[in-house]
């Protein structure tokens, strides 16, 4: 993980929370934790609901380039799609842009933006190595930069979810679902995203406190494209290496998209005991996790759309002379668990 310098430069304060709450939690696994409760979840859709729209400075006459890493994924479309409805609303031009999941067509529509000097750049996700000098380059260049979950020293503002309890907040479910014992199953795959590396470190913390859960090793990586087909693959395999019921407690990833494959083998497998755990809220994923004959236990949901349209409000007060934005706005994120997923994708508007 060594690129990740940035995101571990932040404020460790959800690390030492999570310490607390792991310590706290020692006692009560039985009892499951109550992370994501309905007062919890009505709170951050009062945040989505209402952000000061009316207080935004116009774009007019400003060209914003959105640039993403890929739109394939529901994260990364709706963040994408929030954006350029925004720069709209906003009276601005936007330019969309979309590498594909190709590092190689990321620095291309990097490296073009440097030339065409828009107004302002906000990047959504990407590796850090890989995207951070082109970041840079575009800030010597005097074109401001922003960014979606990319916690980069040449960003002026990132928009993110709080990643360090959220991560947290998903480890202490898991712990306390398999009664802090058992073999856990980590499909860790993208440590070059910084918000990846950072839900793993917090899931690492937290198992410091729990020693009675073990990581099974290797660890699994998971893959772009494909990423259902693959997980699914290596799931089923590795129940074949653990056929007896009981001999795997849970599966985690950084994201849902692992998390859907392997919910999907364990189903085929019969071996639904499994529980499996991830980030993001994919529709199809809260549906499993509501499903209460489905393995999939608990998913942290993020608000997409949300993270977009702040992204491109702070370009908004920037450009009309906000010099004091803080270098990260934080979005809640819910997690949605068997008890209360029916009431997240209505919150979320997932369902009606």
């Amino acid at each position: 993980m060594t690129d990740q310098t940035s995101p571990f430069s932040l404020p460790r304060r959800s690390l030492l929370k999570a310490g607390l709450a792991a310590g706290a939690a020692l006692g009560t696994l039985g009892a499951g934790l109550r992370v994501a409760s309905a007062e919890s979840a009505a709170t951050a859709a009062a945040v989505a609901a209402s952000p000061a729209d009316a207080d935004v400075p116009s774009l007019a006459g400003k060209t914003i380039a959105i640039s993403a890493t890929g739109t394939d994924h529901f994260f990364d479309l709706k963040a994408y799609q929030a954006q350029i409805e925004e720069v709209k609303r906003l009276g601005g031009t936007p330019i969309g842009l979309d590498a594909g999941r190709n590092d190689k067509n990321l620095v291309s529509q990097l490296q073009t933006l440097v030339t065409q000097k828009p107004d302002a750049v906000i990047q959504t996700l990407g590796t850090l190595s890989v995207i951070d000098p082109w970041l840079k380059k575009l800030r010597t260049a005097g074109i401001p930069v922003f960014t979606v979950d990319v916690p980069s020293q040449n960003s002026i503002n990132n928009s993110t979810s709080d990643n360090f309890s959220l991560g947290a907040q998903l480890a202490l479910q898991l712990v306390s679902d398999i009664k802090g014992k058992g073999k856990l199953v980590v499909f860790n795959g993208f440590s070059g995203v910084p918000v990846c590396a950072i839900r793993y470190a917090e899931l690492r913390e937290v198992l410091k406190y729990y020693p009675g859960v073990e990581i099974v090793e290797p660890e699994l990586r998971d893959v772009i494209p494909n990423t259902v087909q693959d997980a699914y693959a290596q799931i089923t395999a590795l129940l074949a290496k653990y056929p007896e019921k009981g001999s795997i407690a849970a599966i985690w990833s950084a994201w849902d998209i692992p998390q859907l494959g392997a919910t999907q083998a364990l189903t085929a497998a019969g071996r639904t005991e499994v529980r499996t755990y991830g980030v993001d809220g994919t529709p199809e994923v809260l549906a499993l996790v509501k499903d209460p004959n489905s393995p999939a236990a608990a998913v942290a949901a993020q608000q997409p759309g949300l993270i977009g349209k702040t992204a491109v409000q702070n370009v908004a007060r920037f450009l009309a002379g906000d010099k004091d934005l803080p270098a990260e706005t934080f979005v809640p994120a819910i997690l949605a668990n068997k008890k209360n997923a029916g009431e997240v994708q209505k919150l979320l508007g997932q369902v009606s």
